[in-house]
C-alpha cells in the first residue's frame, strides 16, 4: 500500500508531473515509467524522512535523474541518452496551476488518430491521473484488459505521430469539440473520486482554468464560453456540497447564502457571451439550466418548468439517457411525480446500472405513496453505489423518505 502522503501528493501532482516530463523527454512511455519511479522513491523516502516542502519539485527531480539513467543502461533509450539529457539540462520553466503542457497534454491525448474510447482512456489516466484499475471500472472490463487497452493506444500515438502540442488558431477548432467533452470529464471527476474524497476542488480549478484557456484560444466558439459558463456556475455550488462532516448536502437543503457569488456572476457573464455569438450549443443549454439553479433564492422557487422545458431542447441537440433522466426529474418537480416516472419508463433498461437513475426513481415512487416500490429503488441505488460518503447519503434520505 503506498504511503498516505504520497498518495495525497499523487492525484494533485501526476498528470502535472506526466505531462511535463512528456513534454521533456518527448516520448509518454518513458515519461510514465520516470513518473512512476519517483512516486515509489517517494513512497519509501517521505515515510522515513517526512514529505518535502515542494513535493512537485522533489518528484519531477527524481523522474528527471532516473530518466537519465535510464537512457543510458536501457536499450530503448540508450540511443537517445544524448537528447534526453540535453533536454532535461534545459532550466525548468516556471509553471502555473496547470501548465501549457497539460493543456498540451489534453490535445494529444484527444487526437483524432485515436477512437473516441482511447481519448477518453488516456485523458482519465494521463490528464486526470486515475489509477488503471479506476479506468477498468468505469470501462467495465478487468483491469488487464484496460492496460492492453492503454498500452494499444500509446503505440497507436507512437505509429500516427500524433503531435502533444497546442494547435495553431486556424485547427485549433477541428478538435475544439473533443477537447470540451475532456475538460468537462475532469471537472466531472472532481466530483466523483472513486476513493471515497467526494469533492475534489483540485481537478475543478484545472477543468474552470482549462475551459477560460480554451475561451481565450477560440473567442469566435460559443461552446467552449458555454462549457466555462456551465463550470463555473456548477462550481459555485462547491462550499455548500458538503457539511463541516464530509457529508453530502443535497441541493433542496445548501445553505445557498455559501454559494459563490463571484463565480455565478461568472457563469452569467460568460453565458452572455456565448449567447451573443448566436449559435446555440448542449453546453450553453447546460450553463442555462445551471444559470436557473443559480437565480433561485430557495429550492421551492426554482424553476422547474423552464428547466424542463431546456433539457427537452438538449435532449433533441443530443439526445442521451442521462438528459432525459435529468428531464424527468424536472418534470417530477413541475408537475408532478407521475409525469417524471413516466418519462423514466423508456430508460430504465438502458439505465438499470446508474444508480442515479434508481435514486431519482426512489424519490418520485415515495412522492406518489408507493413505500414498498420505493425502499426496493433505493436498496437498488445503494447496491450500485461505489462511493462509500454518497452511500451515507442514499441510507439516510431512504430513512427519511420511507420510515
Amino acid at each position: 500500500m503506498p504511503h498516505p502522503e504520497v498518495a495525497e501528493v499523487f492525484g494533485a501532482q501526476w498528470p502535472r508531473l506526466v505531462a511535463t516530463l512528456r513534454a521533456d523527454l518527448g516520448d509518454l512511455d518513458l515519461a510514465e515509467d520516470a513518473a512512476q519511479h519517483a512516486f515509489a522513491v517517494a513512497s519509501e523516502r517521505w515515510h522515513a524522512d517526512g514529505l518535502p516542502g515542494a513535493p512537485g519539485a522533489w518528484l519531477l527531480t527524481v523522474a528527471r535523474r532516473w530518466a537519465i539513467d535510464q537512457a543510458r543502461r536501457d536499450v530503448r533509450w540508450a540511443r537517445r541518452e544524448d537528447d534526453v539529457r540535453a533536454a532535461l539540462e534545459l532550466p525548468q520553466r516556471d509553471r502555473g496551476p496547470i501548465s501549457d503542457d497539460l493543456l498540451a497534454m489534453i490535445f494529444g491525448c484527444c487526437h483524432r488518430a485515436l477512437d473516441e474510447s482511447a481519448r477518453v482512456a488516456l485523458t482519465l489516466r494521463y490528464v486526470v491521473g486515475l489509477p488503471t484499475a479506476s479506468l477498468a471500472r468505469s470501462f467495465l472490463v478487468s483491469e488487464a484488459t484496460m492496460a492492453k487497452r492503454l498500452v494499444r493506444a500509446k503505440k497507436k500515438i507512437a505509429a500516427s505521430r500524433v503531435p502533444f502540442e497546442v494547435p495553431d488558431r486556424d485547427l485549433l477548432a477541428d478538435s475544439l469539440d473533443d477537447v470540451l467533452k475532456v475538460v468537462y470529464v475532469i471537472y466531472t471527476q472532481g466530483h466523483a473520486a472513486p476513493t471515497g474524497e467526494l469533492v475534489r476542488g483540485d481537478l475543478c480549478d484545472e477543468a474552470r482554468w482549462l475551459a477560460g484557456t480554451l475561451c481565450d484560444l477560440l473567442p469566435e466558439e460559443p461552446e467552449a464560453w458555454g462549457l466555462a459558463s456551465l463550470l463555473a456556475y456548477t462550481d459555485a455550488r462547491r462550499p455548500a456540497r458538503l457539511d463541516a462532516d464530509g457529508e453530502v448536502v443535497l441541493l433542496r437543503d445548501q445553505d445557498r447564502s455559501r454559494w459563490d457569488a463571484e463565480a455565478i456572476a461568472a457563469g452569467r457573464r460568460l453565458l452572455a457571451r456565448a449567447l451573443a455569438l448566436r449559435r446555440v450549443g448542449p453546453y450553453q443549454l447546460q450553463a442555462a439550466i445551471a444559470g436557473a439553479h443559480a437565480s433561485a433564492p430557495t429550492f421551492d422557487d426554482t424553476d422547474w418548468r423552464t428547466i424542463r422545458r431546456l433539457y427537452a431542447v438538449l435532449a433533441r441537440l443530443e439526445p442521451s439517457p442521462i438528459v432525459s433522466l435529468n428531464e424527468a426529474v424536472a418534470a417530477a418537480l413541475s408537475e408532478g411525480p407521475e409525469s417524471g416516472l413516466a418519462l423514466l419508463s423508456p430508460i430504465a433498461e438502458e439505465l438499470d446500472g446508474y444508480h442515479y437513475f434508481h435514486l431519482a426513481r426512489a424519490d418520485m415512487l415515495a412522492a406518489t405513496g408507493e413505500r414498498g416500490a420505493a425502499r426496493a429503488a433505493f436498496d437498488r441505488a445503494l447496491a450500485l453505489c461505489e462511493n462509500e460518503t454518497e452511500r451515507r447519503t442514499i441510507a439516510r434520505v431512504a430513512a427519511e423518505r420511507t420510515p
